[in-house]
């Protein structure tokens, strides 16, 4: 079914939305330097001269949500459509490389799981599985897919990307069940509208997931209220004892929990009180039995959350122009604030369901947006609810396609190249090249970098990730002296690196054909008995990058041995 032009109220309000979108691409490059994003600052992004392109590009994908906004297909399949749009738009990111070093970690923590099995991650998790200030959810889960489906990193991304359309989906539930299917439409779409939040769905990390997890719990309390039953109380509680073992911050996240209660309560007292006492008394059991087995390692990790991490955030904040402006559409932030007018005004207590976590994000000054990741889909039911008040439904839909594929425009166009471009490339490009080679074992040095900002070591859990080779790796600490200031370096964990069994037990370090080193500069020096080590050896291969802004560069070389015929 084709709408009609005439059902917008003036063919005027598309071309102003569109203006308005155009105008705002250009004032935001002209001010870029105010993006301080720690990963995806504008000033880095649009360094290279291809903002024209992506200008015009912009127009083409107005064009394109024009039309979507005029077919009312994905009205009889909301669902199918935000799963499969989202799903399909995001693997385009799958060719993006590890960007974060702490997904060096999650892949350590999950390798543990799928070489010595579930009953060996639960009992080491914290003692001989360094779990730094990690909760084990979702490297348990990471672990159960390589388990199950082999060590590929396209497990994990097919997971990931599901899980991020899943939030779109649980989106626009959570907005259909507290208002109608527009608002939960507009609020799954809007998520798209986030160019950061697209650039990590592939990426071998917890916040996605996190953000998947906490969605749900919000979902199925609301269904647990609702309509009770054993299955749903069930699924309810699983899903919080899920998430609350997610991220320490999920911890102050579930707070929610409450403010549903409250909002429902007003609804039907007794029979909500007794489903909220069961979902909490379940869940509660779950969390307590796991917390009393790890209260060692959580009450160390709370206190190193406390004295270390706690502190730090002012030290490793961005700014809130550059997370609700650049990384997050700004019409989604300017829609979000308008809902506070139009939520007092109808006195809608709802709407306390969707902002309270918001408001935390302002009043505790969360600085990072990494760290806020879990919280967006909740921000976007915000603008959705702002949205509203906007002309016609027609309109609405055209304004809501526009941020949406905009914003992909710019993630896919801008963001991914500029990913593809950085150091972490080279460790991705390593590993491909060992699987193109069929190599079955590569032994793998690592070199002090001059600049002593991370420990190289924690490089090569990241090359494992995306090759099939066996890695032999020998882990010497004191090659690796770390900063005078560890106590409060950002990247204190990379020094506590502790070197993983599997990269040393039963495998030979005799007549390796690869040997792979990792170091911060181009031709480094070698140490004495590493120049020993690669006689009869030459460099086949090497991976760098020079161009990426960032202190922590990761170079490869591969050597190759020499065969005498």
């Amino acid at each position: 079914m084709i709408l009609s032009l005439d059902s917008f109220k003036k063919i005027g309000d598309a071309l102003l939305v569109t203006l308005a979108v155009l105008l705002t691409f250009l004032a935001f490059l002209v001010f870029r330097s105010a993006d301080d994003n720690r990963l995806f600052s504008w000033t880095w992004v649009f360094a290279g001269g291809n903002a024209s392109t992506i200008f015009l590009l912009l127009i083409l994908g107005i064009i394109l949500a024009f039309a979507l906004a005029r077919v009312s297909l994905f009205e009889r399949g909301p669902i199918a459509f935000l799963f499969l749009f989202s799903f399909v738009t995001t693997a385009i990111f799958w060719s993006e490389p590890e960007l974060i070093m702490d997904a060096s970690r999650y892949f350590t923590q999950a390798k543990h799981l799928e070489v010595y099995g579930i009953e060996y991650f639960i009992r080491e998790w914290g003692k001989d599985i360094a779990a730094w200030t990690d909760l084990p959810s979702i490297p348990f889960l990471y672990g159960i897919i390589f388990k199950c489906f082999g060590e590929n990193r396209i497990v994990i991304q097919i997971f990931t990307t599901l899980l991020f359309s899943g939030t779109l989906v649980l989106t626009y539930l959570i907005g259909k069940m507290l208002w109608n299917e527009e608002i939960g439409f507009s609020a799954g779409m809007l998520l798209l509208g986030m160019p950061f939040l697209l650039t990590q769905v592939p990426l071998m990390l917890v916040d996605v997931p996190t953000m998947f997890f906490l969605t749900l719990s919000i979902f199925t309390f609301m269904k647990a209220l609702d309509q009770g039953g054993v299955p749903m109380i069930a699924l309810a509680s699983l899903t919080v004892f899920f998430t609350f073992f997610s991220k320490y911050s999920t911890w102050i996240m579930l707070s929610v929990l409450g403010i549903i209660l409250l909002v429902y309560l007003k609804k039907e007292s007794k029979v909500t009180f007794r489903r909220a006492v069961a979902v909490l008394l379940l869940s509660g059991l779950l969390i307590g039995t796991l917390a009393i087995l790890k209260f060692d390692v959580i009450s160390e990790q709370i206190r190193l959350l406390l004295s270390y991490q706690k502190p730090g955030l002012g030290r490793w904040g961005e700014s809130f122009i550059s997370t609700f402006f650049f990384q997050i559409h700004p019409f989604i932030t300017l829609a979000a604030a308008f809902s506070l007018f139009v939520a007092f005004k109808k006195r809608d207590l709802n709407f306390i369901i969707i902002s309270w976590l918001v408001f935390f994000v302002f009043v505790f000054e969360i600085k990072r947006i990494r760290y806020i990741l879990p919280v967006l889909p909740l921000l976007a039911l915000m603008a959705a609810y702002g949205f509203q008040k906007v002309g016609t439904k027609e309109l609405r839909r055209f304004v809501v396609f526009t941020i949406a594929i905009s914003s992909l425009t710019i993630a896919i166009f801008a963001y991914l190249p500029f990913a593809c471009k950085t150091s972490a490339e080279s460790l991705k490009k390593t590993g491909e090249y060992l699987n193109s080679n069929e190599i079955e074992i590569v032994e793998v040095f690592t070199l002090p970098f001059k600049n002593s900002l991370a420990n190289p070591s924690v490089a090569v859990p990241l090359i494992d990730l995306f090759t099939k080779s066996k890695i032999l790796y020998q882990y010497s600490p004191e090659l690796f002296p770390p900063p005078n200031n560890i106590e409060t370096w950002r990247l204190r964990f990379t020094w506590e690196y502790k070197n993983p069994k599997y990269y040393t037990e039963n495998q030979v370090q005799k007549n390796n054909i690869l040997i792979v080193i990792i170091s911060g500069e181009s031709h480094p020096v070698l140490p004495k008995h590493l120049e020993q080590k690669l006689k009869g050896y030459r460099v086949s291969k090497r991976f760098e990058t020079l161009s990426d802004p960032f202190q922590y560069k990761t170079r490869v070389e591969i050597y190759t041995r020499q065969i005498n015929l």
